[in-house]
């Protein structure tokens, strides 16, 4: 004898009704058939559930498809921390370990290098020469690599011409010394003025002083290893990096910015 066809419908919302369909076969020849198919069943519909109702995981995640961020790093300037600098609570310690590397998608590139973007300061007094220093390459700690911008808060600015996907950032000021710059900020928006859809990549303005709300990271000493922001995939046409002097200068230095995105889609 065959088994009583059994059918299995999936009713709203991922339901699922069991329809028992009728048969003219004796099933008290064999008592144990009955309890032994509605536990099959039972397993069934979990497993069939369970199926229907699973999130769909993301390709990347899936195949782990994550790389290294590759920086080329320059020469350290110096070791150790002057004991003499008035730190506060907010200041991370300066580690003597090497950074641990951001896993990025491998498709990434430089694109702040690209020739076709736009770069802008606050500071009308920075010829654009100077300004092109910030990209080209040049990290280490000499005067020769620093721009300077004027005292109080002061901002750079990236236009990519359009709309990117930013995952790593990485913001050398001036590390030939030990020295811990206040107010460092990076925010992405829409529009050059910075008014459509602002968001705050990045703030360790905890005491609001620059005006761009409160910020919740920490302040850090300047090394050659610049430092390493998380962008988190952020999608932005402009960007902008602030800062309100160091430890060291009421002045604002930069020597070298990098961003690492792709085209979004």
């Amino acid at each position: 004898m065959t088994s009583p066809p059994i059918g299995l419908v999936a009713g709203h919302r991922f339901g699922l009704t069991f329809i028992r369909m009728t048969n003219n076969m004796n099933t008290t020849c064999n008592p144990l058939r009955r309890p032994m198919t509605l536990s099959l069943l039972s397993g069934l519909a979990v497993a069939v559930l369970n199926l229907l109702l699973a999130s769909p995981v993301p390709a990347a995640d899936a195949t782990g498809d994550m790389v290294p961020l590759a920086i080329k790093l320059p020469a350290p300037a110096f070791k150790g921390t002057p004991k003499d600098l008035q730190l506060g609570p907010n200041v991370e310690p300066l580690s003597d370990k090497p950074r641990a590397p951001m896993m990025v998608p491998p498709d990434l590139k430089n694109i702040a290098a690209d020739t076709k973007v736009k770069i802008t300061c606050s500071d009308k007094n920075v010829p654009a020469d100077n300004l092109a220093k910030l990209t080209d390459g040049d990290k280490d700690a000499s005067d020769q690599s620093i721009i300077f911008l004027r005292k109080g808060t002061q901002w750079v600015q990236m236009d990519f011409g359009s709309l990117q996907e930013l995952f790593a950032l990485v913001v050398w000021h001036a590390h030939n010394m030990a020295k811990v710059y206040h107010d460092v900020i990076v925010q992405v928006a829409d529009d050059a003025d910075f008014i459509e859809n602002v968001r705050t990549v990045f703030n360790n303005d905890q005491d609001n002083t620059s005006g761009l709300g409160v910020g919740t990271d920490r302040e850090y000493f300047e090394t050659y290893e610049g430092k390493l922001i998380n962008a988190k995939g952020v999608k932005a046409r402009y960007i902008r990096f602030y800062s309100k002097g160091s430890t060291e200068s009421a002045l604002n230095e930069y020597t070298e910015l990098e961003v690492y995105g792709r085209p979004a889609k």
